[in-house]
């Protein structure tokens, strides 16, 4: 009974530590689409890596200088800072890793094509690909940095032991490299950040754990609708119990909702809020040694109390910035 007490301080400890950091420091957004092979896909590869980018920027308020966006081709959009080769990738990797500052949220997502020969999986880039062991090596470079990688890509499992760290979010589109079909999980994991359904605890914002829960489902659904056998099983990979993966969002709390904490009031709402996303985190660590209908009351409680608070807070925004 002490060694479970332990662990739920811990735990808490640990959520409070991340939840406190998120609503600190900065977040960095780079997406990285590789190499189409025709024209619809540069397309479709391009269609959501923008519209992840707009959710970004126009819903959670990301300044254009936290994002950068990598592509097969350059041309396609003004917002593209680079060709996503594997030294531009690299470079851009890098540069990014000696300017973040330590506690930084870093989300590095992957849209396009993998592939896995049963020994080494790849994920294609124009020119040479980068490989599990070149992404552990360029994550390694965010140590004092919280980071969320996320490969949607075939055979994106495969990359899971070799990036996998403490305190470091990974997702994959399939559970190992041999799963090698063309995966749906980016259409939805993308789809996820402009929808409001999405947002699970109505915090006006969506994390990177709602969004893969939100992915999962609708990869399966889409699998059933057309009689389907279930061809690709998303995972993510959170050492921290699920608390770093739902602390990390498209831009810190404060950005997303425009607000003037200049304001003493407006101040003492956005603390207010960050201390029961704060609770609400710290339960959901507490499930498993909780009765069900009592974690269900004190839950429903919160997320009633924390969109009271968020609404209270875009009541505050200048007309113009609402949605």
């Amino acid at each position: 009974m002490l060694g479970l007490a332990t662990k739920v301080v811990g735990a808490l400890v640990l959520t409070l530590t991340v939840v406190a950091a998120a609503s600190a420091q900065d977040t960095h957004l780079v997406v990285i689409t590789g190499v189409g092979g025709d024209e619809e896909h540069t397309k479709t590869f391009h269609k959501w890596a923008s519209a992840i980018i707009d959710a970004a920027k126009k819903k959670d308020g990301l300044a254009d200088t936290n994002i950068i966006y990598l592509s097969e081709k350059p041309d396609l959009d003004p917002s593209i800072k680079g060709r996503s080769n594997r030294e531009t990738v690299e470079k851009t990797l890098t540069e990014l890793a000696a300017r973040a500052r330590p506690g930084d949220a870093v989300f590095i997502l992957l849209i396009g094509h993998g592939s896995f020969d049963g020994r080494q999986a790849a994920f294609n880039l124009p020119g040479p690909d980068l490989m599990p062991a070149d992404f552990g090596r360029l994550l390694g470079k965010f140590a004092a940095q919280r980071v969320a990688f996320v490969n949607t890509a075939a055979s994106s499992g495969a990359f899971v032991p070799a990036v996998t760290a403490p305190g470091r979010v990974i997702v994959t589109a399939t559970k190992t490299g041999g799963e090698r079909n063309e995966t749906r999980f980016p259409e939805y994991f993308v789809e996820a950040f402009n929808d409001d359904t999405a947002d699970r605890d109505r915090n006006g914002r969506v994390s990177i754990a709602e969004a893969f829960d939100y992915a999962k489902a609708k990869v399966t659904k889409a699998f059933e609708q057309q009689g389907l056998l279930l061809s690709e099983h998303a995972t993510l990979e959170d050492g921290a119990n699920g608390s770093v993966a739902s602390a990390l969002f498209l831009a810190p709390a404060q950005s997303a909702l425009k607000v003037d904490t200049s304001d003493p009031a407006v101040r003492a709402l956005v603390e207010e809020r960050d201390a029961i996303e704060r609770q609400i985190a710290a339960l959901r660590l507490m499930k498993p040694s909780m009765d069900a209908a009592q974690y269900d009351a004190q839950m429903e409680k919160l997320l009633t109390d924390l969109a009271l608070k968020t609404k209270a807070l875009r009541d505050r925004q200048p007309k113009k910035d609402r949605q």
